[in-house]
């Protein structure tokens, strides 16, 4: 079954739904590991998934960001390193179509290569820079000799390293001093792929070290030049707390399960049935429903805007991930204080999920960057 056989939004959340019970029976295994979901990838792009934010004129669907945000929290309460993975690809695919920063003959070629099932992400930590969004300078270098650019660096944090067919980079032109993003297929030579994650969170990431040396494109792959630190809104982010809200939610329903089977003799009945399980619950939903809300509203109010409009959105998209991040945080607590000492079994996926959710605090944008913003916001505005 295809996604794009799929026309109403219920047929495709019921997919969904079934593609996420299948990768939760897998989630645990890769944890353990410190795998990679390879048969999860595989499985979407076999849906079609990996297709559908591609623009219409190329043959996708260019579904909306409110749709995407929806799928992407469904593939999370399953697995939420799928979820991450995947994410990065569709919000890539889908802020591109938006933007139409690349050279049109660039971009239709990489839209070709994602009906075929390729996969892309960005690769711009450094070791030496920290997280590219406080405006540290690339170390990756590129030297332009004749019609190719030659580049050489390290990237961390290379999510879905074992399956990207494509590594957009950020490298500093060493002559000029400038930057920008170079596009690189996987099968060039000098590309390599070290092995060194070794995160306690979303351990089934992949998100490996990128080695290039001496790695040759083509002219036309430098697809962008921008300013460190200065780029403008990308709703496609939102992508990162729609991971970490399914992850959740996966977390209260698991809670709510244990408390209705599980029945000590101390008392008559399941736990589902005293009081504090009940207040914790109760906490648990409301954070949900408030994450959700905020959530589904900024991703409906990017959708509705115009380009000029979606440009005054970036405190409000800081302030979702900010929000939804904590509040996961919050949840998967109060879920594992309603499962207690068992929660910590290794055999426990709260014990996961609480791993997991820790690793959003340190996705982009950062808590401190975004309370400065919305500072500035309402000093601005009184």
């Amino acid at each position: 079954m295809r996604f794009q056989d799929l026309k109403s939004m219920d047929e495709r959340l019921a997919y969904m739904k079934e593609l996420s019970q299948r990768f939760l029976t897998r989630a645990a295994k890769v944890d353990e590991e410190g795998s990679f979901p390879f048969e999860n990838i595989s499985e979407l792009k076999n849906s079609g998934y990996t297709e559908l934010t591609l623009p219409k004129k190329y043959g996708g669907e260019g579904i909306s960001l409110y749709d995407l945000i929806r799928f992407q929290e469904y593939i999370a309460r399953g697995d939420g390193a799928t979820a991450l993975s995947i994410g990065w690809h569709m919000g890539i695919i889908q802020d591109l179509g938006e933007k139409n920063i690349w050279k049109e003959s660039t971009f239709q070629m990489l839209c070709e290569e994602v009906k075929k099932g390729a996969l892309i992400n960005n690769c711009a930590s450094e070791p030496q820079t920290g997280s590219p969004t406080r405006g540290g300078k690339p170390t990756t270098t590129a030297i332009k000799d004749g019609d190719k650019w030659i580049i050489n660096g390290r990237k961390t944090f290379s999510t879905m390293a074992p399956v990207l067919d494509y590594f957009n980079v950020t490298a500093t032109v060493q002559e000029s001093g400038a930057i920008g993003y170079f596009l690189i297929p996987r099968a060039t030579a000098g590309v390599e792929i070290v092995e060194t994650w070794d995160s306690i969170a979303m351990k089934g990431t992949g998100s490996h070290d990128l080695v290039l040396n001496d790695v040759k494109v083509e002219e036309d792959y430098q697809v962008e030049w921008f300013e460190p630190g200065n780029k403008g809104a990308s709703g496609w982010l939102l992508h990162i707390p729609a991971c970490y809200l399914g992850i959740a939610q996966a977390a209260e329903e698991y809670a709510i399960n244990f408390a209705k089977d599980y029945s000590p003799n101390s008392i008559t009945g399941s736990i589902i049935d005293l009081p504090y399980v009940k207040q914790k619950v109760g906490e648990m939903e409301l954070e949900l429903m408030r994450a959700r809300h905020f959530l589904y509203s900024v991703a409906k109010q990017w959708d509705d805007s115009s380009e000029n409009e979606r440009n005054q959105l970036k405190p409000e998209l800081g302030a979702v991930k900010l929000a939804v991040t904590n509040a996961a945080i919050k949840v998967v607590d109060l879920a594992m204080r309603v499962v207690g000492a068992q929660s910590l079994s290794a055999k426990n996926p709260l014990q996961r999920y609480y791993r997991d959710v820790r690793a959003g605090l340190h996705n982009p944008p950062m808590d401190d960057m975004t309370i400065l913003l919305l500072a500035e916001k309402a000093i601005s505005q009184n």
